[in-house]
C-alpha cells in the first residue's frame, strides 16, 4: 500500500487559503470579497462617520458668519468634473448647497464597502439643498465605472475628474470623504472607510441645509 498517496486532505490549510485567493484575484473577485468583509466590519457600528461637535447644532451666530463669507472663493473653485454621460460639470455650480463628497475607486474594497450606506444616505437627504459628489479616481475610465455603477444599481450621482484634483481634496487615503458648506468651505474630513447613514450624520446634513 502505497503510504505517500495523495489527498486532498494533506493539503496544508494556508496553501488551500492561498489558491481560493488566487482564483479571486484572477477573476477580478476579490475587491468584492474583501469589500464584503469590510461592511460586515461597518455594520457593527464602530466605524460611525464623525460629526464635528460644534457644526452639530448651529446657532444663529454661526448663521449669521457663514452668510458674511458667502461671496468668498469656494474649495475646489475651478475644478472640473464629467458626469456617466459626458457632461462637464464646474465644481462651483453647487456653491449653495452642502456637499457631500466621496472620493473611491471600484478597485478599493473599502469603498465598495461604504457605498450601500452612502446610498441609503443619499436616498434620505439627498435634495435640491444637499448634493452628493461620487467622484470615482479609476484610471481605467468611465465605462469600467459605469457598469459598475449599473450593476449595483446605485443612483446617486457619479462624476470622474475632467483635470487635476485641487490641493485641498488631497488625501493620504482612499476612500476619503468631505462635507462642504452651502458657502463652499470644507467642514468635515473623513479618511478611510465609515458608516455615514446615521442619524448625526442626517441631521448633519439637514441642519446645514437649514431644513
Amino acid at each position: 500500500m502505497n503510504k505517500n498517496k495523495f489527498s486532498i486532505k494533506n493539503i496544508p490549510g494556508w496553501a488551500v487559503m492561498l489558491a481560493i485567493f488566487g482564483v479571486l484575484y484572477l477573476t477580478g473577485l476579490h475587491t468584492e470579497a474583501i469589500g464584503q468583509v469590510q461592511r460586515l466590519l461597518l455594520a457593527t457600528g464602530i466605524k460611525n462617520a464623525d460629526v464635528p461637535e460644534t457644526l452639530q447644532n448651529p446657532d444663529a451666530n454661526a448663521v449669521a458668519d457663514a452668510a458674511a463669507v458667502a461671496n468668498s472663493e469656494m474649495a475646489g473653485a475651478g475644478f472640473q468634473m464629467v458626469d456617466l454621460d459626458g457632461k462637464q460639470v464646474g465644481f462651483e455650480s453647487l456653491k449653495g448647497k452642502v456637499v457631500f463628497m466621496n472620493i473611491w475607486a471600484t478597485w478599493c474594497p473599502p469603498c465598495i464597502a461604504e457605498m450601500p450606506n452612502i446610498q441609503k444616505l443619499y436616498d434620505k437627504v439627498g435634495s435640491d439643498k444637499i448634493a452628493f459628489v461620487m467622484l470615482s479616481v479609476d484610471e481605467a475610465g468611465m465605462e469600467k465605472v459605469k457598469r459598475f455603477i449599473d450593476k449595483k444599481g446605485y443612483t446617486f450621482p457619479v462624476y470622474m475628474p475632467a483635470g487635476q484634483l485641487p490641493q485641498e481634496f488631497y488625501s493620504n487615503a482612499i476612500p476619503t470623504t468631505f462635507i462642504i458648506s452651502p458657502e463652499g468651505k470644507i467642514v468635515a474630513k473623513q479618511e478611510g472607510m465609515a458608516d455615514y447613514n446615521t442619524p448625526e450624520v442626517q441631521e448633519f446634513l439637514q441642519g446645514m441645509a437649514g431644513k
